[in-house]
């Protein structure tokens, strides 16, 4: 058990070897800029092979009109943020601080992991195998709600980076995804199917912003439901899907507002409970303070 441990690239440890660390200096930025390079490109370029005809990512988005259709600019801007961020982990990996290294390595193989299997969805997405980019989209769901459980207690920009925001997004690709692999997609009871599991957005957004106080989560999940609010608008003015969409935006930001500004400023939360002080200001939403 000790050497399966030992040899598990996802096991928890309280440290890392200097060669471990360097490994994953390598790993984290090669696999990011894989995950970037391939995400630019085939935003605007379709794949000039495969079997079946393929497009861009935001050609595939609105030539498969479903419910869940996203917009490609609110979407776009998610991502542009999102590299940022996951950039800002990977500068954690060359800190001159020993803890922070430490706390960066610790979800460096789901990061990996994350980056490599969100290329295999770029590229069997804009080739139309959207089963296969289905099953990679729920790989990846659990291969980051391991590491959302396994380790939340890190400051909020490897959390964002690594972690809430790429669980975010992964969730609502499933359904994005999902709602293209159906046949019939702009059919009534698809449509009627798109109604009812929107509101999983909802109830997966308050589940982190009130059990965790996860405000990067919430703030996350109102984006994306904002680009498929804005998305399903200008599709269909009369329909509900894109009154839902903005509902749930609403609620998600002003949920993750009564968190964000308490954990902001350290003050009395906007239900009366004090907050005690933190020693570091950088820290997330933390499994520690429920």
């Amino acid at each position: 058990m000790d050497r399966f441990h030992h040899i598990n690239p996802f096991a928890k440890r309280d440290s890392h070897s200097t060669t471990s660390i360097t490994t994953y200096k390598v790993l984290t930025l090669l696999t990011w800029l894989l995950s970037v390079v391939t995400t630019v490109y085939y935003d605007t370029h379709a794949p000039t092979d495969g079997r079946y005809p393929g497009g861009s990512i935001w050609h595939q988005n609105y030539h498969h009109y479903s419910g869940f259709t996203q917009n490609a600019v609110i979407t776009s801007i998610y991502f542009v943020v999102l590299f940022i961020f996951q950039l800002i982990y990977i500068s954690h990996l060359f800190s001159s601080d020993p803890t922070t290294v430490n706390a960066a390595a610790s979800v460096g193989s789901h990061f990996i992991l994350n980056n490599l299997l969100h290329f295999a969805w770029v590229m069997l997405f804009v080739r139309s195998h959207f089963v296969w980019s289905e099953i990679v989209l729920i790989i990846n769901f659990f291969n980051l709600s391991s590491l959302y459980f396994r380790h939340a207690a890190y400051t909020k920009f490897i959390h964002a980076g690594a972690v809430s925001w790429p669980l975010a997004w992964t969730f609502v690709a499933i359904y994005w995804n999902g709602a293209i692999m159906v046949p019939h997609q702009n059919s009534l009871v698809a449509r009627i199917f798109a109604n009812v599991f929107i509101w999983s957005l909802l109830g997966y957004g308050l589940f982190f912003i009130v059990l965790y106080k996860d405000y990067t989560m919430g703030f996350a999940l109102s984006v994306l439901s904002a680009s498929l609010g804005v998305a399903q608008f200008f599709r269909q003015i009369i329909a509900f899907q894109w009154i839902f969409a903005f509902t749930i935006m609403s609620v998600l930001f002003v949920a993750t507002v009564l968190i964000a500004v308490p954990a902001w400023t350290g003050r009395e939360d906007f239900f009366g409970s004090r907050r005690e002080p933190v020693g570091d200001a950088e820290r997330a939403p933390l499994l520690a303070e429920n």
